[in-house]
């Protein structure tokens, strides 16, 4: 095919289409944030105006491990006993959905009781809600750990030294929240994006704890949240 002065224009014309579309999205970005479009490609540092809630979140294991241990599972000390409790319906698994991501646990399994299930789809429902209001969309958490056996807190410990004897975690109604990782429809997630996805993920965990839904600590070695339902 020989490439002659009609291809020539076309290809102009293709250059002179792009280059103006271009020139508009940043145009609408510069007048408008609250433009879905402009949300999208921002890449200003935003003010939220966002208050920290996670030094909020100071729930110590010694204060709440008895009423987690009466509302939670009997202690798992290897798989089978695990499996017997979801085989019973007192432990139902958890999978990533449009909401969160469930990693993959190296010390613990993505199961928990019914209402701590509960309780995470509201966290993520409300903090999804919270966060669309801020031109902020389509927002997701990762799930970093949630029901162990006691051999899980003998391994975990070895690479975590605060890993309780006497974790939450061993009774099904203990999972943690990362705050450092999301997933936002957005094309650059810049730091004021991650500081306020962080504080608002907070300040929802709060508000269920305020209303007597949950207990919480704000894990910075782990960076996470860790939330224990009630």
């Amino acid at each position: 095919m020989k490439f002659n002065k009609s291809h020539l224009i076309l290809l102009l014309k293709i250059f002179s289409v792009g280059f103006i579309i271009i020139i508009l999205i940043f145009f609408f970005i510069k007048r408008d944030r609250k433009n879905p479009v402009s949300a999208y490609f921002s890449t200003r540092c935003l003010d939220y105006r966002q208050k920290d809630f996670d030094r909020k979140l100071n729930d110590r294991i010694v204060d709440y491990s008895a009423a987690a241990k009466l509302s939670g599972i009997n202690i798992c000390k290897d798989e089978n006993e695990l499996k017997r409790r979801i085989s019973e319906g007192k432990l139902v698994k958890v999978t990533s959905g449009n909401r969160y991501v469930v990693e993959k646990m190296k010390f613990s399994y993505p199961f928990v009781t019914g209402d701590s299930k509960i309780l995470l789809d509201e966290i993520a429902r409300r903090f999804r809600e919270k966060s669309s209001q801020k031109g902020l969309s389509g927002v997701k958490f990762f799930i970093t750990s949630m029901t162990r056996k006691t051999d899980n807190i003998k391994s975990l410990r070895r690479y975590n030294r605060n890993a309780s004897a006497n974790s939450p975690h061993l009774y099904g109604n203990a999972f943690d929240i990362s705050y450092k990782r999301f997933i936002v429809r957005k094309w650059v997630l810049t730091n004021c994006d991650k500081k306020y996805l962080k504080e608002a993920l907070a300040e929802v965990i709060w508000q269920l704890r305020s209303e007597n839904k949950c207990w919480a600590t704000y894990e910075k070695i782990q960076n996470c949240y860790h939330v224990v339902s009630r």
